[in-house]
Protein backbone atom coordinates (compact mmCIF):
# COMPACT_ATOMS: atom_id res chain seq x y z
CA UNK A 1 0.00 0.00 0.00
CA UNK A 2 2.79 2.44 1.00
CA UNK A 3 4.85 1.34 -2.01
CA UNK A 4 1.88 1.94 -4.32
CA UNK A 5 1.47 5.44 -2.86
CA UNK A 6 5.12 6.29 -3.55
CA UNK A 7 4.83 5.00 -7.12
CA UNK A 8 1.65 7.02 -7.67
CA UNK A 9 3.17 10.28 -6.38
CA UNK A 10 6.39 9.87 -8.39
CA UNK A 11 4.43 8.99 -11.54
CA UNK A 12 2.17 12.05 -11.17
CA UNK A 13 5.16 14.34 -10.66
CA UNK A 14 6.88 12.84 -13.69
CA UNK A 15 3.75 13.33 -15.78
CA UNK A 16 3.50 16.97 -14.70
CA UNK A 17 7.12 17.71 -15.63
CA UNK A 18 7.02 15.73 -18.88
CA UNK A 19 3.72 17.21 -20.01
CA UNK A 20 4.95 20.72 -19.31
CA UNK A 21 7.99 20.09 -21.52
CA UNK A 22 5.79 18.66 -24.28
CA UNK A 23 3.37 21.59 -24.09
CA UNK A 24 6.18 24.17 -24.29
CA UNK A 25 7.79 22.41 -27.28
CA UNK A 26 4.48 21.99 -29.11
CA UNK A 27 3.67 25.63 -28.43
CA UNK A 28 6.88 26.75 -30.12
CA UNK A 29 6.25 24.45 -33.09
CA UNK A 30 2.71 25.71 -33.72
CA UNK A 31 3.75 29.34 -33.28
CA UNK A 32 6.09 28.87 -36.23
CA UNK A 33 3.02 28.09 -38.39
CA UNK A 34 1.46 31.53 -37.75
CA UNK A 35 -1.81 30.17 -36.34
CA UNK A 36 -4.25 32.06 -34.11
CA UNK A 37 -3.54 31.99 -30.39
CA UNK A 38 -6.65 29.87 -29.77
CA UNK A 39 -5.58 27.25 -32.32
CA UNK A 40 -1.99 27.35 -31.07
CA UNK A 41 -3.24 26.62 -27.57
CA UNK A 42 -5.82 24.09 -28.76
CA UNK A 43 -3.22 21.94 -30.46
CA UNK A 44 -0.09 22.71 -28.46
CA UNK A 45 -1.44 22.89 -24.92
CA UNK A 46 -4.35 20.50 -25.27
CA UNK A 47 -2.47 17.79 -27.18
CA UNK A 48 0.34 17.99 -24.65
CA UNK A 49 -2.18 17.89 -21.82
CA UNK A 50 -4.10 14.85 -23.12
CA UNK A 51 -0.98 12.77 -23.70
CA UNK A 52 -1.11 11.43 -20.12
CA UNK A 53 -4.80 10.63 -20.60
CA UNK A 54 -4.03 8.93 -23.90
CA UNK A 55 -1.24 6.74 -22.54
CA UNK A 56 -3.12 5.95 -19.34
CA UNK A 57 -6.25 5.15 -21.35
CA UNK A 58 -4.49 2.88 -23.82
CA UNK A 59 -2.58 0.98 -21.14
CA UNK A 60 -5.69 0.71 -18.95
CA UNK A 61 -7.67 -0.66 -21.90
CA UNK A 62 -4.96 -3.19 -22.75
CA UNK A 63 -4.86 -4.30 -19.11
CA UNK A 64 -8.62 -4.73 -18.97
CA UNK A 65 -9.49 -1.74 -16.77
CA UNK A 66 -10.79 0.84 -19.31
CA UNK A 67 -13.11 2.28 -16.65
CA UNK A 68 -10.01 3.90 -15.09
CA UNK A 69 -9.69 6.02 -18.25
CA UNK A 70 -13.33 7.06 -18.01
CA UNK A 71 -12.93 8.11 -14.38
CA UNK A 72 -9.73 10.06 -14.95
CA UNK A 73 -11.19 11.93 -17.94
CA UNK A 74 -14.31 12.88 -15.98
CA UNK A 75 -12.21 14.03 -13.01
CA UNK A 76 -9.82 16.02 -15.18
CA UNK A 77 -12.60 17.79 -17.06
CA UNK A 78 -14.42 18.84 -13.89
CA UNK A 79 -11.22 20.51 -12.73
CA UNK A 80 -10.56 22.20 -16.08
CA UNK A 81 -14.13 23.51 -16.40
CA UNK A 82 -14.19 24.97 -12.90
CA UNK A 83 -11.04 25.18 -10.79
CA UNK A 84 -8.57 25.90 -13.61
CA UNK A 85 -10.73 28.61 -15.21
CA UNK A 86 -11.38 30.17 -11.78
CA UNK A 87 -7.68 30.38 -10.87
CA UNK A 88 -6.76 31.95 -14.22
CA UNK A 89 -9.60 34.48 -13.89
CA UNK A 90 -8.44 35.47 -10.40
CA UNK A 91 -4.99 36.20 -11.84
CA UNK A 92 -6.29 38.19 -14.84
CA UNK A 93 -9.25 39.80 -12.98
CA UNK A 94 -11.36 38.78 -15.98
CA UNK A 95 -10.98 36.72 -19.16
CA UNK A 96 -12.26 38.55 -22.23
CA UNK A 97 -13.67 36.36 -25.02
CA UNK A 98 -14.24 38.24 -28.27
CA UNK A 99 -13.52 35.47 -30.78
CA UNK A 100 -16.34 33.43 -32.33
CA UNK A 101 -13.90 30.52 -32.57
CA UNK A 102 -13.43 30.54 -28.79
CA UNK A 103 -17.17 30.64 -28.14
CA UNK A 104 -17.70 27.77 -30.57
CA UNK A 105 -14.94 25.89 -28.77
CA UNK A 106 -16.79 26.29 -25.47
CA UNK A 107 -19.96 24.91 -27.05
CA UNK A 108 -18.15 21.90 -28.50
CA UNK A 109 -16.42 21.23 -25.17
CA UNK A 110 -19.84 21.02 -23.50
CA UNK A 111 -21.18 18.74 -26.24
CA UNK A 112 -18.09 16.55 -25.96
CA UNK A 113 -18.61 15.87 -22.24
CA UNK A 114 -22.34 15.21 -22.65
CA UNK A 115 -21.98 12.82 -25.61
CA UNK A 116 -20.19 9.98 -23.73
CA UNK A 117 -22.92 9.91 -21.07
CA UNK A 118 -25.59 9.72 -23.78
CA UNK A 119 -23.75 6.77 -25.29
CA UNK A 120 -23.39 5.24 -21.80
CA UNK A 121 -27.16 5.15 -21.18
CA UNK A 122 -27.07 1.32 -21.32
CA UNK A 123 -24.02 1.11 -19.02
CA UNK A 124 -21.66 0.24 -21.88
CA UNK A 125 -19.39 2.25 -24.12
CA UNK A 126 -19.04 -0.06 -27.12
CA UNK A 127 -16.64 0.01 -30.04
CA UNK A 128 -19.36 1.60 -32.16
CA UNK A 129 -19.71 4.31 -29.50
CA UNK A 130 -15.96 4.79 -29.73
CA UNK A 131 -16.26 5.39 -33.48
CA UNK A 132 -18.97 8.00 -32.83
CA UNK A 133 -16.74 9.84 -30.33
CA UNK A 134 -13.73 9.89 -32.66
CA UNK A 135 -15.93 11.04 -35.55
CA UNK A 136 -17.19 13.94 -33.42
CA UNK A 137 -13.61 14.98 -32.70
CA UNK A 138 -12.62 14.81 -36.38
CA UNK A 139 -15.69 16.85 -37.35
CA UNK A 140 -14.71 19.67 -34.98
CA UNK A 141 -11.11 19.69 -36.19
CA UNK A 142 -12.40 19.83 -39.77
CA UNK A 143 -14.56 22.82 -38.86
CA UNK A 144 -11.61 24.59 -37.26
CA UNK A 145 -9.58 24.29 -40.45
CA UNK A 146 -12.45 24.72 -42.93
CA UNK A 147 -11.84 28.48 -43.17
CA UNK A 148 -8.58 30.36 -42.84
CA UNK A 149 -10.09 33.00 -40.59
CA UNK A 150 -10.69 30.29 -37.98
CA UNK A 151 -7.00 29.61 -37.52
CA UNK A 152 -4.70 31.91 -39.50
CA UNK A 153 -3.46 35.10 -37.92
CA UNK A 154 -0.31 37.07 -38.56
CA UNK A 155 1.24 37.59 -35.19
CA UNK A 156 4.76 37.73 -33.93
CA UNK A 157 5.95 35.37 -31.26
CA UNK A 158 9.41 35.83 -29.84
CA UNK A 159 10.91 32.38 -29.47
CA UNK A 160 13.94 31.79 -27.23
CA UNK A 161 17.29 31.90 -29.01
CA UNK A 162 18.01 28.41 -27.74
CA UNK A 163 14.86 27.12 -29.45
CA UNK A 164 15.31 24.99 -32.58
CA UNK A 165 13.10 22.59 -34.51
CA UNK A 166 15.36 19.60 -33.80
CA UNK A 167 15.54 20.37 -30.09
CA UNK A 168 11.76 20.71 -29.83
CA UNK A 169 11.18 17.39 -31.64
CA UNK A 170 13.66 15.60 -29.34
CA UNK A 171 12.01 17.18 -26.28
CA UNK A 172 8.60 15.96 -27.42
CA UNK A 173 9.88 12.43 -28.10
CA UNK A 174 11.51 12.08 -24.67
CA UNK A 175 8.50 13.68 -23.04
CA UNK A 176 6.21 11.04 -24.56
CA UNK A 177 8.55 8.31 -23.31
CA UNK A 178 8.41 9.57 -19.71
CA UNK A 179 4.63 10.03 -19.91
CA UNK A 180 4.31 6.41 -21.04
CA UNK A 181 6.43 5.17 -18.12
CA UNK A 182 4.43 7.33 -15.71
CA UNK A 183 1.18 5.91 -17.06
CA UNK A 184 2.38 2.43 -16.20
CA UNK A 185 3.07 3.50 -12.62
CA UNK A 186 -0.29 5.23 -12.22
CA UNK A 187 -2.24 2.22 -13.49
CA UNK A 188 -0.32 -0.13 -11.19
CA UNK A 189 -0.99 2.11 -8.17
CA UNK A 190 -4.65 2.66 -9.10
CA UNK A 191 -5.34 -1.06 -9.29
CA UNK A 192 -3.70 -1.64 -5.91
CA UNK A 193 -5.50 1.24 -4.20
CA UNK A 194 -8.83 0.15 -5.62
CA UNK A 195 -8.27 -3.40 -4.39
CA UNK A 196 -7.13 -2.50 -0.86
CA UNK A 197 -9.57 0.35 -0.24
CA UNK A 198 -12.58 -1.30 -1.85
CA UNK A 199 -13.18 1.81 -3.98
CA UNK A 200 -14.33 1.33 -7.60
CA UNK A 201 -11.48 2.05 -9.99
CA UNK A 202 -13.70 4.57 -11.80
CA UNK A 203 -14.13 6.60 -8.60
CA UNK A 204 -10.40 6.46 -7.87
CA UNK A 205 -9.78 7.72 -11.39
CA UNK A 206 -12.13 10.68 -10.88
CA UNK A 207 -10.30 11.88 -7.79
CA UNK A 208 -6.64 10.89 -7.78
CA UNK A 209 -5.79 10.17 -11.42
CA UNK A 210 -8.00 12.98 -12.75
CA UNK A 211 -6.25 15.47 -10.49
CA UNK A 212 -2.82 14.24 -11.54
CA UNK A 213 -3.46 14.57 -15.27
CA UNK A 214 -5.23 17.94 -14.89
CA UNK A 215 -2.26 19.60 -13.19
CA UNK A 216 -0.01 20.08 -16.27
CA UNK A 217 -2.73 21.93 -18.21
CA UNK A 218 -3.65 23.94 -15.12
CA UNK A 219 -0.04 25.01 -14.53
CA UNK A 220 0.33 25.95 -18.20
CA UNK A 221 -2.87 28.00 -18.07
CA UNK A 222 -1.73 29.81 -14.94
CA UNK A 223 1.55 30.66 -16.69
CA UNK A 224 -0.43 32.04 -19.64
CA UNK A 225 -2.63 34.04 -17.27
CA UNK A 226 0.41 35.65 -15.71
CA UNK A 227 1.38 36.82 -19.22
CA UNK A 228 -2.14 38.01 -20.09
CA UNK A 229 -2.87 35.49 -22.88
CA UNK A 230 -6.58 34.95 -22.21
CA UNK A 231 -7.46 33.43 -25.60
CA UNK A 232 -4.73 30.81 -25.23
CA UNK A 233 -5.96 29.90 -21.76
CA UNK A 234 -9.41 28.94 -23.02
CA UNK A 235 -7.94 27.34 -26.13
CA UNK A 236 -5.82 24.97 -24.06
CA UNK A 237 -8.47 24.18 -21.45
CA UNK A 238 -11.34 23.67 -23.89
CA UNK A 239 -9.14 21.71 -26.27
CA UNK A 240 -8.01 19.33 -23.52
CA UNK A 241 -11.62 18.76 -22.46
CA UNK A 242 -12.82 18.14 -26.02
CA UNK A 243 -9.97 15.86 -27.09
CA UNK A 244 -10.02 13.72 -23.95
CA UNK A 245 -13.82 13.27 -24.01
CA UNK A 246 -13.97 12.34 -27.68
CA UNK A 247 -10.72 11.12 -29.22
CA UNK A 248 -9.07 9.58 -26.14
CA UNK A 249 -12.23 8.00 -24.72
CA UNK A 250 -13.25 6.81 -28.20
CA UNK A 251 -9.86 5.17 -28.73
CA UNK A 252 -10.10 3.44 -25.34
CA UNK A 253 -13.55 2.07 -26.25
CA UNK A 254 -12.19 0.78 -29.56
CA UNK A 255 -9.42 -1.11 -27.79
CA UNK A 256 -11.55 -2.39 -24.91
CA UNK A 257 -15.28 -1.57 -24.59
CA UNK A 258 -16.18 -0.10 -21.19
CA UNK A 259 -18.85 -2.41 -19.82
CA UNK A 260 -21.05 -2.75 -16.73
CA UNK A 261 -20.47 0.82 -15.59
CA UNK A 262 -22.32 1.76 -12.41
CA UNK A 263 -23.97 4.99 -13.56
CA UNK A 264 -25.14 5.76 -10.01
CA UNK A 265 -21.52 5.92 -8.86
CA UNK A 266 -20.94 8.51 -11.60
CA UNK A 267 -24.13 10.47 -10.96
CA UNK A 268 -22.59 13.25 -8.84
CA UNK A 269 -19.55 13.58 -11.09
CA UNK A 270 -21.76 13.63 -14.18
CA UNK A 271 -23.99 16.35 -12.70
CA UNK A 272 -21.12 18.64 -11.70
CA UNK A 273 -19.22 18.05 -14.95
CA UNK A 274 -22.17 19.01 -17.14
CA UNK A 275 -23.15 21.87 -14.80
CA UNK A 276 -19.64 23.29 -14.89
CA UNK A 277 -19.65 23.15 -18.70
CA UNK A 278 -23.06 24.82 -18.95
CA UNK A 279 -22.12 27.65 -16.60
CA UNK A 280 -18.82 28.27 -18.40
CA UNK A 281 -20.59 28.37 -21.76
CA UNK A 282 -23.18 30.81 -20.41
CA UNK A 283 -20.49 33.09 -18.98
CA UNK A 284 -18.54 33.03 -22.26
CA UNK A 285 -21.54 33.72 -24.50
CA UNK A 286 -23.48 36.28 -22.43
CA UNK A 287 -20.96 39.02 -21.64
CA UNK A 288 -18.14 37.66 -23.82
CA UNK A 289 -16.01 37.46 -20.70
CA UNK A 290 -15.54 35.61 -17.43
CA UNK A 291 -15.55 37.93 -14.43
CA UNK A 292 -14.18 37.51 -10.93
CA UNK A 293 -17.67 36.89 -9.54
CA UNK A 294 -18.24 34.15 -12.10
CA UNK A 295 -14.86 32.66 -11.22
CA UNK A 296 -15.93 32.41 -7.58
CA UNK A 297 -19.09 30.67 -8.75
CA UNK A 298 -17.08 28.10 -10.75
CA UNK A 299 -14.82 27.54 -7.77
CA UNK A 300 -17.92 26.94 -5.64
CA UNK A 301 -19.13 24.31 -8.12
CA UNK A 302 -15.83 22.44 -7.74
CA UNK A 303 -15.89 22.62 -3.94
CA UNK A 304 -19.49 21.37 -3.89
CA UNK A 305 -18.43 18.46 -6.08
CA UNK A 306 -15.70 17.51 -3.61
CA UNK A 307 -18.17 17.77 -0.72
CA UNK A 308 -20.80 15.61 -2.42
CA UNK A 309 -18.29 12.92 -3.36
CA UNK A 310 -16.85 12.91 0.17
CA UNK A 311 -20.33 12.42 1.64
CA UNK A 312 -21.15 9.65 -0.85
CA UNK A 313 -17.91 7.76 -0.22
CA UNK A 314 -18.17 8.09 3.55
Amino acid sequence: MFFSGIIFIISCLLIILSSRSIIDALHRLTCRLGWKEFIVAFFAASIGAVMPELFIGIRAALKGVPELALGSIVGQNIILFTLSVAICTFILKEIVVESRTVRAGAAFALVSVVLPFILLWDGTLSRLDGVVLIAACLFYIYWLFSKEDHYIKKHTVKLPRSSSLTRDIVTIAFGFLFVFLSAEGIIYAAENFSLHLGVPVTVFGIFAVGLGVALPETFFSVALASRGHSWMILGGLLGAIALSSTFVLGLVALISPIENIDLEALSAARFFLISGGIFLLLFVRTNNKITGREAWFLLGVYLLFLLFEFVILS
